[in-house]
């Protein structure tokens, strides 16, 4: 039996004529099979070529056809082009094809549409089978030993998809990230294919889906320099936006978490990593969000579930501003009541002045304080971005995020600035459409200046580093004496 094989740009006609003259004799000749070989437009030069060379053929133009003996083997006899295979079907077999040039590219425009389809269905198929890459910096810090179940339960990247964990620290944490990988095996997630620890730095981000910055300055008992501390994240986030662009999947996904310089951190990825998409680049704010629902839900005697829409303005870990004017509260027991899906305005619940003086205050020392917390809030923060990243968030519900500014709410572009999104398939659009009252304008024109002041101060620092090489040898340390925390 003898079988041809039909090779073709997906949008050619004169494919589209070879492969109905093909069906036709496949269906009417008992010893006649047909394979067919379809490619995108963009890649059928490359793999004719690569056909050919390994045939020793010479073809440069679609479609390819050959004729393959079943029952002998070897490689295939070339035949050539359509018109060769229409002699071939009219000397053997006395059939030819009488198709009209725009039946041709009618259904040529169709093949171009299923190859397209196809496509897409082997790629969805295929990220059943090769799991999410997640890459985790300074893995031996809390925040991670709890986010890594959080992660590995199916409820970030849903019940079908599988992730491999990396965790990225220095020699000196070998020992605790060895007892993360063995715990979170015990653990036997169905959907964590992997867990490694990785201590060398040039290992950092190979093949990455998401990328989890969680590195913090140790800020020692004497009061640091600011452009001492500034100096020491820009240092690391180099090395980490060059090996994100060497290692990394072009749509990679980073998030900048931390209780110091989260914004700072993104915006050096961004401006040592320019081929990183900016959109892919968050700082994240959901943390101290959560923190400011749980205050007011202590204050009001409900569940922190209950309260949302609270906004985080301006620099997530520096100078920022909680706006309550557009928070909502559910489940509250007072004289009116309403169906599960009633709230009604925090500014009918609680006066201004006690938010003013009771809560400030509260937030003042939340900001401020040594944070001996064990993880598991930040951890929950990281979580949830990623879900609402790859999900959606609830309908209608405000989520605050560090974004690059491109002029919202009149702050200044070129900043990394915490605003109220929301994510939608997967990725996320500002709410422009949210009034803003004229004291919360003048405060995100106070936050502005802090950034913008920030900014410079590490655009100075990064004009007094040495030109950086593409040697790991002369990587800076960072990891190792700058970016400690207990976090």
């Amino acid at each position: 039996m003898a079988r041809v094989v039909l090779a073709g740009r997906a949008n050619c006609p004169y494919y589209a004529k070879a492969e109905l003259l093909a069906d036709y004799l496949q269906a009417n000749l008992p010893d006649f099979g047909v394979h067919k070989i379809t490619k995108h437009p963009d890649k059928w030069e490359e793999w004719l070529h690569d056909i050919c060379e390994r045939n020793g053929w010479e073809h440069k133009c679609s479609p390819i056809i050959w004729r393959e003996l079943l029952d002998r083997g070897g490689k295939g006899l070339l035949l050539g082009g359509i018109n060769d295979f229409l002699e071939y079907a009219q000397h053997y077999y006395g059939i030819t094809s009488t198709m009209l040039s725009e039946e041709m590219l009618d259904i040529a425009e169709e093949n171009l549409q299923a190859h397209i389809e196809i496509e897409k269905e082997e790629e969805e198929i295929k990220s059943l089978i090769n799991p999410l890459q997640i890459w985790i910096t300074s893995a031996s810090a809390p925040t991670c030993y709890h986010l890594i179940p959080l992660l590995a339960n199916g409820e970030v990247f849903g019940m079908t998809t599988e992730i491999s964990i990396h965790l990225l620290d220095t020699d000196q944490f070998t020992e605790v990230l060895c007892g993360i990988v063995m715990e979170a095996e015990d653990m036997a997630f169905p959907l964590l294919r992997s867990i490694s620890k990785h201590t060398e730095i040039e290992e950092a981000f190979l093949q990455a889906d998401v990328i989890i910055v969680l590195d913090d300055i140790l800020f020692k008992p004497e009061v640091p320099l600011l452009e001492d501390c500034i100096r020491e994240v820009s240092e690391v986030c180099r090395v980490y936006a060059h090996l994100i662009e060497k290692n990394a999947k072009s749509g990679v996904r980073v998030i900048s978490a931390g209780k110091t310089f989260v914004n700072l951190k993104a915006m050096m990825i961004m401006t040592y990593g320019p081929s990183i998409k900016p959109e892919n680049i968050i700082a994240l704010a959901t943390f101290w969000e959560s923190a400011a629902k749980a205050m007011l839900a202590r204050k009001l005697n409900i569940n922190a579930a209950g309260v949302k829409d609270v906004i985080i303005w301006g620099n997530v870990t520096g100078w920022s501003y909680t706006d309550f004017s557009h928070a909502k509260v559910y489940g509250y027991d007072s004289a009116i009541w309403g169906p599960p899906g009633f709230s009604r305005p925090l500014c009918n619940v609680i006066y201004d002045g006690q938010i003013c003086s009771e809560f400030l205050s509260a937030q003042s020392s939340l900001s401020s304080r040594e944070y001996h917390c064990v993880g598991m809030s930040p951890a929950h923060a990281v979580a949830t971005v990623l879900r609402y990243w790859y999900h959606g968030s609830p309908p209608g519900e405000i989520v605050s995020v560090g974004i690059l500014t491109e002029g919202q709410f009149c702050v200044p572009e070129g900043i990394i600035f915490s605003m109220p999104v929301r994510f939608q398939n997967g990725s996320w659009e500002v709410m422009t459409d949210l009034e803003v009252n004229e004291t919360t304008q003048e405060i995100l024109g106070l936050l502005t200046h802090d950034l913008i002041q920030e900014k410079l101060v590490a655009l100075k620092k990064i004009k007094e580093m040495r030109p950086y090489r593409d040697d790991l040898e002369t990587l800076p340390t960072g990891l190792q004496v700058g970016c400690r925390r207990k976090y």
